[in-house]
């Protein structure tokens, strides 16, 4: 005898009736009657990744008469690439101290900062031969900073970062990773010419140390790129080649440091254009940028 399902019956109408029903099914051998299942919800899905960093915030509006930049927007942003990472060599834990300025009161720290550099007698071969001081230049609250190694003959002219033939090709590697002079940040070890265009003696980079560290306090970027040697030495606190540097990140307080070559070395060597350019694509890829289609 089959039972008909509860959706083809008629409700009962008895006690007497429902007591029947069950008589008749023990004596058809039936002992025990299914009970609807309780099936308990899945547990909410877990992402499986966790974004690597969370965006900056945007800073707050400028005073009325202020006339500042808009934050700095990068490319066409992509989802990043899952790809190995390399532990870095170098690290100074030691975080920014304090909290993020806003970007008014940004530019006008670097303003202050750059007046009292103008004035340094620190060096005094230095002081008693440059033409101008070289401070740097860019956004005050700019992801990137380009960090190089000294100023030379046309920058201590004009007072400002790599604008000779070596500034020249350091624009077209910015403006490869689609950025512009303006969005970045461009600043030195020294901010005076050592004569000949020597490199910076260590009693030098001493005296400028506590200006590009707080230059670096004051904007914060994700990401430094050190140009060359004596830029990824002296932030690293290192004595390891470029090339054992490179293709790595490595840690300064709250920024990713990326070494690469000078853009004078560049010049010099034509054929590292290529490493160079993959330690740019590097950055894009962790920036979350599309890389330019060559």
């Amino acid at each position: 005898m089959s039972v008909p399902l509860e959706s083809d019956r008629e409700p009962f109408a008895s006690a007497h009736e429902l007591r029947g029903l069950l008589q008749h099914l023990q004596r058809c051998g039936v002992t025990l009657l299914p009970t609807s299942a309780v099936v308990a919800a899945p547990p909410p899905a877990v992402a499986d990744t966790v974004p690597l960093r969370a965006a900056a915030p945007v800073p707050p509006a400028a005073p009325p008469g202020a006339e500042l930049a808009p934050p700095p927007v990068f490319g066409q942003p992509v989802a990043p690439a899952a790809v190995a990472v390399t532990p870095p060599l170098f690290a100074v834990a030691e975080p920014y101290q304090g909290p993020s300025l806003p970007l008014a009161e940004r530019v006008a720290r670097l303003q202050t900062l750059a007046a009292e550099v103008a004035q340094c007698p620190r060096c005094e071969v230095l002081a008693c031969s440059r033409k101008n001081t070289v401070f740097g230049e860019g956004h005050a609250a700019a992801r990137v900073c380009f960090f190089g190694e000294g100023p030379g003959a046309d920058e201590d002219a004009t007072g400002r970062p790599f604008v000779g033939r070596s500034g020249q090709l350091l624009t077209k590697m910015i403006e490869a990773c689609t950025f512009s002079r303006e969005q970045v940040y461009i600043l030195n070890t020294v901010k005076c010419r050592p004569p000949g265009n020597r490199n910076p003696d260590p009693t030098e980079i001493a005296n400028c140390r506590p200006y590009f560290e707080e230059q670096f306090e004051i904007i914060r970027p994700d990401y430094i790129v050190c140009l060359g040697l004596v830029a990824a030495q002296t932030l690293l606190n290192s004595t390891l080649s470029i090339g054992k540097l490179r293709s790595r990140f490595h840690h300064y307080r709250g920024s990713k440091v990326l070494a690469t070559y000078h853009p004078s070395y560049l010049l010099r060597n034509p054929n590292a254009k290529r490493e160079a350019w993959a330690d740019l694509k590097m950055l894009m890829r962790d920036m979350g940028i599309a890389i330019p289609k060559s």
